[in-house]
């Protein structure tokens, strides 16, 4: 994700046309769709996707038993490389170049989008209430409600932004690529560890990614929008 950190250029002018079009709101409506129906299924506990969770973690978590030395790494990863704190310093540092690049309007967005992402993240959490897989032989534990997994959540979210970011700053295709690469990765990766180390179900990531590239998705509309409109200066 370093590769976002490198802002060679300010963002099109207000008014220009952008190639995004519609499809922030699409992706949006989609992916909120998608996490809104998951955590109703389970809120209503919907055996075949109970089910579902059930066999998938019960598969993994024989999986990190058998294989020690993936399961570490699996930790190191999780607990590191793709931990929230992490991924909130990574948005915070690119916060502070936009800040100092005079992008104020955007900087404020991409902080202000994160604080929401906490806020939502925790608040479902706080409703739904939903209790973490439980073993007899545990190989990682997390703390606080299962659903939706706030790794995933927020990896989506600010993997989700720094990309944006990445397409509307930097010129070099091939830096976009590996932004877009590292950060699909990074979201993949720490959404499967969670399962592995049998701290979250998989709807449990499914809906925290679903809900945070809406997230994304809906910062990037509401901005194209306003820099449309040219209520934003470039």
């Amino acid at each position: 994700m370093s590769a976002a950190s490198r802002l060679p250029s300010r963002p099109r002018p207000a008014g220009t046309p952008s190639p995004q079009g519609g499809a922030p709101w699409l992706w949006a409506f989609a992916s909120g769709a998608l996490g809104v129906l998951l955590i109703g299924l389970v809120a209503a506990g919907w055996q075949p996707l109970i089910d579902l969770d059930v066999r998938v973690s019960r598969g993994l978590h024989a999986a990190a038993l058998d294989h020690p030395g993936w399961t570490r790494t699996a930790r190191v990863f999780t607990d590191r490389v793709w931990d929230t704190v992490t991924m909130r310093f990574l948005v915070a540092g690119v916060c502070v170049l936009l800040w100092e690049r005079r992008e104020r309007a955007l900087a404020l967005l991409l902080a202000g989008v994160m604080v929401a992402g906490v806020l939502v993240q925790q608040g479902l959490k706080a409703v739904l209430g939903r209790e973490r897989p439980e073993w007899e032989e545990p190989v990682d534990a997390a703390h606080f409600a299962s659903m939706p997994s706030g790794h995933a959540m927020t990896a989506a979210l600010a993997c989700g932004l720094l990309t944006w970011l990445a397409w509307t700053h930097l010129h070099h295709p091939a830096l976009r690529r590996a932004v877009t690469a590292v950060a699909a990765v990074s979201v993949a990766g720490v959404s499967l560890t969670r399962v592995y180390l049998g701290v979250h179900w998989l709807s449990d990531v499914v809906a925290g990614v679903a809900l945070g590239v809406a997230m994304t998705a809906s910062a990037a509309g509401s901005w194209q929008a306003l820099r449309t409109a040219g209520k934003i200066a470039a």
